[in-house]
């Protein structure tokens, strides 16, 4: 028959495949003639060499890229969008008894509800709401995995790649955009110095002072220039008259040249 020490080996080397570790990330659902006995671990548990079944499971977060997918938006603008979606396993059992292969089957819906989402929205707001573009994509996708015992944790839109007539088009309304705003700038600081150069002009008529002043300020700022320009300063009193002479002489020409034209006689 067999020797003590065959017996010794083999029963070593049904013991040593009956134990099995399972680590703490992981939870091994068992098997036994075809029959869920539960999921078990993490730590040393026992299983019966060609009666049970041992399926490892791994509860740590998951994280997949979806390739670019080709999605044409509610405003007819073709994209590609890639994404990527992180997930894990909160019920093991869920994930091996009711679905063939959740890792493929999360992967598969993601793509198609990623291009389901964005082919409901317009261009604008797949650039302008991505945020709240991943949050409807991750409920979408969490409510329809629950079953599978899976648990989407997070779903962000990495790339949204443009046509190049469509990225042309952009550029330049953007460029528009800031013209516009360059403009309203300007328009807005002359109107401000408008009001400043009133508010000044009306404090320096109440202080005739003050406008001298500001006078020979002008004086000193552009004889520090050394340019070839010279000037000789006139009050203004000074000249008043001649200007008031000047102004009446000319209304008084016009009123006789005005006389003049209605008493000439008129040619038949």
């Amino acid at each position: 028959m067999f020797s003590p020490v065959f017996i010794l080996v083999a029963a070593a080397l049904v013991l040593i495949n009956c134990i099995k570790i399972i680590a703490e990330y992981e939870k091994a659902v068992i098997y036994r003639f075809g029959r869920l006995l539960g999921a078990k671990g993490p730590g040393l548990i026992f299983v019966i060499p060609g009666i049970d079944r041992m399926i490892r499971v791994s509860l740590r977060i998951v994280t997949t890229d979806v390739p670019p997918q080709d999605v044409v938006t509610r405003d007819n603008v073709s994209i590609k969008v890639n994404a990527v979606i992180l997930f894990r396993v909160v019920d093991p059992i869920k994930a091996i008894n009711n679905v063939e292969s959740y890792l493929e089957s999360t992967y598969q819906y993601a793509q198609t509800t990623l291009r389901s989402v964005l082919g409901g929205a317009e261009l604008d707001t797949v650039l302008a709401e991505r945020e709240d573009l991943n949050k409807k994509i991750q409920t979408i996708l969490d409510d329809h995995t629950e079953p599978w015992g899976v648990k989407v944790s997070a779903v962000e839109i990495k790339q949204v790649d443009l046509p190049k007539e469509m990225q042309r088009a952009m550029a330049q309304q953007a460029e528009a955009e800031r013209h516009r705003r360059a403009k309203i700038i300007a328009a807005q600081g002359e109107a401000q110095a408008a009001e400043k150069l009133i508010e000044a002009a009306s404090k320096m008529e109440d202080h005739p002072a003050a406008l001298q002043l500001r006078f020979l300020q002008t004086l000193t700022d552009v004889s520090a220039e050394n340019n070839s320009t010279i000037l000789f300063p006139i009050p203004i009193d000074m000249i008043r008259p001649f200007i008031e002479k000047v102004g009446n002489g000319v209304g008084v020409s016009s009123k006789r040249v005005s006389k003049a034209q209605l008493e000439a006689p008129s040619e038949a």
